[in-house]
């Protein structure tokens, strides 16, 4: 929605370098649920909380016409911690982009997504939000944006092609979310109905990363801690696909992840089935996680140091369109650990009250309301 008079207004300083824009438009998202999440071993924990279907998020856009074909660009986009309206310590945490336009593509520089991590989200009919997202399971993460990035994406009229690279430097090993040198690409097909993409990635840690799921037992979603030490490099690949049947779209994707001394097989399959105004989202994904060495002091206290883990989990969703911005939604999830892990759905002590027993289990459910703006 176009809203330039108020995008300027809220931009301030910039309102001399708006105006000369061919459009600036303020947008974004709010989802807030109510949850329920039950682990084994402990007390159920009902809380209101955020992006259930969707992220909450604030955004400013704007595009201007430079002429001969070529354009310039920018996209700032905040995340929103809707149930309590903070936002987060990184302010345009979700991206902070400038860009080029002509006929041969478009050059991106700033926060952005990954190349790697488009196959998880766009594969997913959950799109990695809620109880629901294929991601909750995974154990080995590769990281979902990059800092200080470079980034060239390939023009949209070459036959159904396309594809993007990316690099980003690790910056002395302070870099964001990850303190890694980030090389990666991705290329896809989509024709009609059928949509089908590969991407590859290799991170070079500039100092040790902690490991995703790190935190003692009440913080966290309790999986295994996997440091990645500095100079060592972890590597990413996937592949992910969808086709459109009209009366039901079936989606899936297969990510491998592996460093020196762990590797990781995440495989998605989920489908969306529409009916008038309502939609049927129908999930299962599973992690396997395979550990060929023990680094020493890199298991948190609780967490348990298997040499593999696998966990399940079930997802569904009833989606009610109330108009092309807005819907309701529940959604009903099953998290199934295996060979003494720990994971929950949403997190401790966000959705649940504490992490399930060893090879326990966790359900959750989420009733709640999106708005687009």
């Amino acid at each position: 929605m176009k809203k330039s008079l108020l995008a300027l207004a809220v931009l301030g300083a910039f309102a001399g370098a708006a105006s000369a824009q061919s459009s600036v438009t303020l947008y974004g998202t709010v989802d807030l649920a109510g949850t329920y999440v039950k682990n084994d071993g402990s007390s159920k924990r009902l809380s209101l909380t955020q992006d259930g279907i969707n992220s909450s998020q604030l955004g400013f856009r704007g595009i201007e016409d430079l002429g001969g074909g070529l354009k310039a660009g920018f996209n700032l986009l905040a995340g929103v911690n809707a149930d309590t309206g903070t936002t987060n310590g990184k302010f345009f945490n979700r991206r902070s982009t400038v860009s080029l336009f002509s006929g041969a593509g478009e050059l991106r520089l700033g926060r952005d997504y990954t190349p790697t991590f488009w196959n998880q989200t766009i594969f997913d009919a959950f799109g990695t939000n809620g109880i629901g997202s294929s991601t909750g399971v995974r154990q080995l993460y590769a990281g979902t944006r990059q800092d200080n990035s470079i980034g060239y994406f390939l023009p949209s009229n070459i036959g159904g092609f396309y594809g993007q690279a990316m690099v980003g430097a690790a910056e002395g090993g302070t870099s964001g979310d990850r303190p890694a040198r980030y090389v990666g690409g991705r290329i896809g097909f989509a024709a009609g109905p059928f949509d089908v993409s590969g991407a590859y990635s290799s991170e070079r840690m500039g100092s040790t990363y902690a490991g995703y799921g790190t935190g003692s037992v009440g913080t966290g979603n309790g999986l295994q801690v996997v440091p990645v030490v500095a100079g060592d490099n972890q590597k990413t690949w996937n592949v992910g696909g969808s086709y459109d049947f009209g009366f039901l779209k079936l989606l899936g994707y297969y990510d491998h992840e592996a460093t020196a001394n762990a590797s990781e097989k995440l495989f998605s399959l989920s489908g969306v089935i529409p009916f008038g105004q309502s939609e049927v989202h129908l999930g299962y994904v599973r992690s396997k996680l395979d550990r060929s060495g023990i680094v020493a002091g890199s298991i948190t206290s609780g967490i348990p140091n298997l040499s593999s883990s696998k966990i399940d989990q079930f997802q569904a969703t009833y989606q009610y369109n109330l108009s092309k911005r807005s819907a309701m939604y529940a959604t009903v999830a099953r998290l199934d650990n295996k060979e003494a892990t720990r994971g929950t759905l949403g997190g401790v002590p966000s959705s649940a009250s504490a992490l399930p027993t060893a090879n326990g289990n966790s359900t959750g459910f989420q009733l709640g309301v999106r708005h687009f703006f």
